[in-house]
């Protein structure tokens, strides 16, 4: 299908004809459907413009692992700590990683206890600092998808000075992709996913879920009618009985994704198994940094190895919340001890993170 320029899909007669179309086929479709977004950003937009209540009660939409903040194992927030414990040590992050509960504290509370930890924009940041104090190792705390890895690798393929350094935390959104498809309990009938992976992957890595799982996909934009749109794609699918992937966002997105990007990311990452906080290992879910780079590898440079660490505390649902198999007011922390002031779980955190953004948008429920 044609899709549309933003001038439109800001109009109010535009989301008008949108759910006139869902409706009209969810009549057609003689079941419930689950649709799953991996996206926060998706459930942002999902939330903040109520987009549930304008679907058939016969359209659930699911909240995926999309928050790279929540995601991120207890086990590499530890390893930080440990790093930032050290004297001579400056360690560098995102501004929500600082908050995210580890096994013990989070580096908000190591920084309160004296630790140089600072936030950041982004790991070029970073690397200005590491010039500024050469008697420092400067340490970069990389997360995110697809999307910031280019970033990070441009730096290490730059030269950086001598004592700046990288933990890589970095996770690959294809392979959880695939992992909840093995969640055979959810029955997903169709993925929407995420707008800013897509740029940089393009649609190739997507099409073993359409073409191998049979399970329609569509990557979708993030004003509120490029995700109803998406879901009237995936709608048209289910109906056909077509298994395609499908470019809504095709103002952004190329099908090629942006090759420039993953050509920095082949030359300095490679792909390994990796866990996922509250979900597990992931096989060929995360990057590591190659041996050529290993001089700015943390894990190479600092030798920090965690025994043990706790990635979901008791009581906490956020594993479920995760993958889909609760929603955030289902938890019997949510809003009571866990809140955005006081969180015990990773979920309710960042602005991503689908707790937090529950909180936020869902005052009725929880």
């Amino acid at each position: 299908m044609d899709v549309p320029g933003i001038d439109i899909l800001r109009r109010k007669d535009f989301t008008e004809k949108i759910i006139n179309s869902i409706n009209r086929l969810a009549k057609e479709i003689n079941r419930p459907l689950k649709f799953m977004h991996v996206c926060g950003t998706h459930e942002h937009t999902i939330s903040k413009f109520g987009l549930r209540t304008l679907l058939p009660k016969k359209i659930e939409i699911l909240s995926g692992p999309g928050c790279p903040v929540c995601i991120c194992p207890a086990a590499d927030i530890d390893k930080a700590i440990e790093i930032g414990k050290r004297d001579n040590t400056i360690l560098t992050t995102f501004g929500d990683m600082i908050r995210v509960p580890a096994t013990n504290i989070s580096l908000a509370e190591l920084k309160a206890k004296g630790a140089d930890v600072r936030i950041v924009y982004g790991p070029n940041d970073a690397i200005k600092i590491a010039k500024e104090n050469p008697d420092k190792e400067v340490i970069f705390f990389a997360i995110g998808f697809e999307t910031t890895a280019p970033l990070i690798g441009y730096e290490i393929q730059s030269n950086p000075p001598s004592n700046f350094s990288v933990i890589c935390a970095h996770k690959l959104i294809p392979a959880a992709l695939e992992l909840l498809m093995s969640q055979s309990l959810l029955n997903i009938d169709g993925f929407i996913s995420p707008g800013h992976v897509s740029v940089i992957i393009g649609l190739k890595p997507y099409e073993i879920f359409s073409q191998g799982y049979r399970i329609p996909n569509v990557i979708a934009g993030f004003e509120p009618n490029d995700v109803l749109l998406s879901i009237l794609m995936l709608l048209k699918q289910v109906r056909d009985k077509r298994f395609d992937t499908l470019n809504e966002y095709s103002r952004v997105v190329k099908p090629e994704g942006n090759l420039m990007a993953q050509k920095i990311i082949a030359d300095v990452f490679e792909s390994v198994s990796s866990p996922w906080r509250g979900i597990g290992r992931v096989s060929e879910g995360g990057l590591a940094i190659k041996e050529k780079y290993q001089d700015f590898d943390a894990d190479e440079k600092f030798n920090i190895t965690i025994e043990k660490s706790q990635d979901i505390p008791p009581g906490c649902s956020c594993h479920l919340v995760m993958v889909g198999k609760l929603y955030p007011y289902e938890c019997s922390l949510f809003r009571k001890k866990c809140t955005p002031l006081n969180p015990i779980g990773p979920c309710m955190v960042s602005m991503e993170g689908t707790c937090s953004i529950y909180y936020k948008y869902h005052k009725e429920e929880g």
